[in-house]
């Protein structure tokens, strides 16, 4: 299995916002060859840091989706959000190989 986490500070005020977004989000990565799951996850520590987690069968279905056109179509909206300090901000990208279960 590989999981990617995408990692998140948001602006205060905006964390309902964002996790709305994600409630709403379009589906498209849930069926594609390969996907386990999507995950939205709120420190409960630092409730403005939120991590999309995505689960993947192998790493080389992963790198599939993400040079696909799908990606490519969900990344296209994140862009043309109308919030500009949201469009703007930049994940930090976390990518792991599943060693033990």
């Amino acid at each position: 299995m590989y999981i990617v986490h995408s990692t998140v500070n948001i602006p205060e005020g905006k964390v309902d916002e964002v996790i709305g977004i994600y409630q709403k989000r379009s589906r498209l990565v849930d069926d594609y060859e390969g996907f386990i799951s999507f995950h939205l996850l709120q420190n409960e520590q630092s409730p403005s840091e939120l991590t999309v987690q995505i689960s993947w069968d192998t790493k080389e279905n992963y790198i599939k989706y993400i040079t696909s056109d799908a990606y490519k179509k969900v990344h296209e909206l994140e862009k043309n959000y109308p919030d500009q300090e949201l469009a703007s901000i930049r994940p930090s990208v976390g990518r792991y190989k599943v060693v033990a279960e």
